[in-house]
């Protein structure tokens, strides 16, 4: 039986537990965690963003069994740390006083899961501010903040008008009292790590334009083939689906390989370097139907 390919989940918890296909990431997550503290990496949809955050949730979570195996098992601590998510795909942002609402509700509800007090009334920034601190003093750690899809609540309403545009400015403006909060001068030292994602870099839309601490690797060479896929990584962990591919057009597996090269290695994301990247939707899609075509 082949393995199970995780196209419908972006949840590294549950790809682990049931065994479905994962490509080893954490070489360049560690990398991450050792060389810096905060950081914005940029990738179309469907491109691991939300695996990587999934994945960071975890390890800090001090869930190390589930990266048995995984290239980082014996070289991080996993020392358990407070971990916040805010995935912006899941954030109600329907207008800026929506996504007010709706950060709150998120902010209440990590600090219940904490059993930390935070207080309705509170400004939205402040509560972010004051949960950080709380966190800090009562597990004596730094406290670890992952976004996903930060400009979502930007990107939604833009090509739909006048009135789109005022709501995607009034939402970048609510997002930049929100996260400019990680840069205050108290706040950053409570934090261990940050990672935030998107589809479009945060310089071109000002969120984070005062937040100079934020280390952008969208285009960095020494990250130029993460998240996607290699070549080498798909030759490695699907072999079991290029050759059933291969069987069932009775083919051989460089023919299928060379299906692969043509329809999906299409990105580069350094100038610095030529390594081309293959989009994991589309080449899971293609080896599970056994079929090119465009799939994302």
């Amino acid at each position: 039986m082949l393995p199970i390919l995780p196209l419908d989940t972006s949840d590294f918890k549950g790809i682990r537990k049931e065994n479905k296909v994962y490509v080893d990431k954490t070489p360049w997550i560690y990398k991450m965690l050792t060389q810096g503290k905060c950081y914005f990496l940029s990738r179309p949809r469907r491109f691991g963003k939300s695996l990587t955050v999934s994945t960071l949730k975890e390890l800090f979570s001090g869930n190390k069994e589930l990266f048995k195996g995984l290239w980082i098992y014996d070289k991080w601590d996993f020392k358990p740390h407070p971990v916040l998510v805010f995935d912006f795909s899941n954030i109600d942002r329907k207008t800026p006083e929506v996504l007010e609402n709706s950060l709150s509700k998120v902010l209440r509800d990590w600090a219940e899961k904490y059993d930390v007090k935070i207080y309705e009334n509170d400004p939205l920034a402040y509560k972010l501010s004051f949960l950080i601190e709380k966190l800090y003093k009562k597990y004596c750690t730094g406290v670890v903040v992952l976004i996903d899809e930060y400009d979502k609540p930007i990107l939604d309403h833009l090509g739909k008008g006048e009135k789109g545009l005022k709501i995607a400015e009034a939402n970048r403006d609510v997002l930049k009292s929100f996260f400019g909060v990680l840069k205050g001068a108290g706040t950053v030292d409570e934090l261990e790590f940050v990672f935030a994602t998107g589809v479009s870099t945060f310089a071109k839309v000002s969120i984070f334009s005062e937040w100079n601490n934020l280390t952008n690797i969208t285009f960095d060479k020494d990250y130029a083939d993460f998240p996607g896929y290699t070549e080498e990584e798909i030759e490695r962990y699907f072999v079991p689906y290029i050759e059933a591919f291969a069987k069932e057009k009775r083919v051989s597996s460089e023919e299928i390989m060379e299906g692969l090269r043509f329809w999906y290695n299409g990105y580069r994301f350094s100038p610095d370097t030529n390594i081309r990247i293959y989009n994991p939707i589309s080449v899971m899609n293609a080896l599970g139907k056994r079929k090119f075509d465009n799939y994302w």
